[in-house]
């Protein structure tokens, strides 16, 4: 059997923040922060809501919206950095919330490319033959990790989350997949509550969100350039047969970046950084829902998605949409 996306569902909180909301805590404004990175809104989280609630929403909006069942769903996967506590993991809190009685669930930490990963993990569950329909989400409360003394990444994060149903069937379409870590990187993006040091680097210890973003945006924009030819040779196509290319919604100049250096066209691109921000493990999922909603993304397309984080560590795969 092979592993086939059969729904998708997303959810975000009610509050929206526009970027005049940061006027009055660090030195910015509107069209400094919209001509830098791009970002008009995002989301932010109640005080009493956390991933795990987010993740329930986004479940909700998958059953709604897909008319299916998730009786049956014997293994979460939860891809997430921004857990409602260390243990248990949100996982097991979503598999009790969800019934599922007889599922195993389990967290993933690979930041803003925790989604591909937990595609990546369900599609290798099935192939075993271990599970037969996997729920997997990428899901972050940000907002509540945030430093908002730093200007210059407190008016990225958002807070929202993405929910895949992965099922084995005869024919599965995900089509090829690529992994990639460069930990070497680590000190340019972490958070911590703990005292260490990443490659000699002493790491602040107070559990919000540090970012080197000049270094990031290098490492990104060098290394998916080059990664997606291969995801695409993985895939059996090329690059300009890919109907969308979904990467992480870090940043708007990233994805021009992205799109300059390798031709593909960036009205065939989709994104979630202009009304949702960076929202980590859940960017990808919004941007393709964003995408289905506005009537671009049909049956039988092919998008590529990649994701890019925090480890440094980056995850694709290549897929023929069939929902």
């Amino acid at each position: 059997m092979q592993a086939k996306i059969t729904a998708l569902g997303t959810y975000v909180p009610e509050r929206i923040i526009d970027n005049h909301y940061f006027e009055n805590i660090v030195e910015t404004n509107d069209e400094w922060i919209v001509s830098r990175t791009g970002i008009r809104t995002r989301h932010f989280a109640a005080e009493y809501e956390y991933t795990s609630h987010l993740c329930l929403g986004a479940a909700k909006n998958l059953v709604e919206e897909n008319n299916v069942m998730l009786d049956d769903v014997d293994f979460v996967i939860v891809a997430t950095v921004t857990p409602d506590q260390t243990m248990p993991s949100v996982s097991t809190q979503v598999q009790d919330k969800l019934g599922l009685r007889h599922a195993g669930a389990i967290d993933i930490s690979a930041a803003c490319a925790g989604f591909s990963y937990g595609l990546i993990l369900a599609q290798g569950l099935i192939a075993a033959g271990t599970h037969r329909k996997v729920l997997v989400f990428g899901a972050e409360t940000l907002t509540k990790f945030t430093n908002y003394e730093d200007r210059s990444s407190c008016i990225l994060f958002g807070d929202g989350a993405g929910a895949m149903l992965i099922e084995a069937a005869p024919k599965g379409n995900i089509l090829g997949a690529i992994t990639g870590s460069s930990g070497d990187g680590g000190k340019e993006l972490y958070m911590s509550n703990m005292r260490k040091q990443i490659n000699g680097q002493d790491i602040i210890t107070d559990n919000k969100i540090h970012q080197n973003g000049r270094a990031v945006f290098k490492w990104a924009v060098n290394t998916i350039t080059a990664q997606m030819p291969i995801l695409a040779e993985r895939s059996g196509l090329s690059l300009a047969d890919f109907d969308w290319f979904i990467p992480h919604s870090a940043n708007l100049r990233i994805i021009e970046a992205l799109c300059t250096q390798t031709g593909f066209p960036l009205e065939k691109t989709l994104e979630s950084i202009s009304i949702y921000g960076n929202t980590s493990s859940a960017s990808i999922p919004l941007a393709l829902h964003r995408g289905i909603r506005e009537g671009k993304v049909k049956k039988g397309d092919k998008i590529m998605l990649i994701g890019f984080g925090g480890g440094l560590v980056y995850a694709g795969i290549g897929l023929e949409w069939a929902v």
